[in-house]
């Protein structure tokens, strides 16, 4: 489902997820009934809000200690931002 949402940005509607759902042979009626409950509707929110106020305009976003790695990077990238990381704070103590 991941990869079928991703490459279907543009179709995230509910009647869009449900189809992806028959798509994929998942079990239409538990994921439909999931959906159509909101039940994680809070939950997804919260997570809305809280990537718009720490400032997120795009996926992948990945903080390191509080630094934003945006888009899709190497594993160098990573890896460098967390060497840095761990140094400062070996020379902080």
């Amino acid at each position: 489902m991941h990869d079928r949402i991703f490459a279907n940005q543009a179709a995230l509607g509910v009647p869009s997820l449900k189809e992806h759902a028959v798509a994929l042979s998942l079990n239409t009626a538990t994921f439909g009934q999931c959906l159509d409950s909101g039940k994680f509707a809070g939950i997804i929110e919260e997570d809305v809000k809280l990537g718009e106020t720490l400032g997120v305009q795009s996926t992948p976003t990945i903080y390191i200690n509080g630094r934003a790695l945006l888009g899709a990077q190497p594993f160098d990238v990573f890896q460098s931002m967390i060497d840095e990381e761990l140094a400062s704070k070996t020379s902080k103590k």
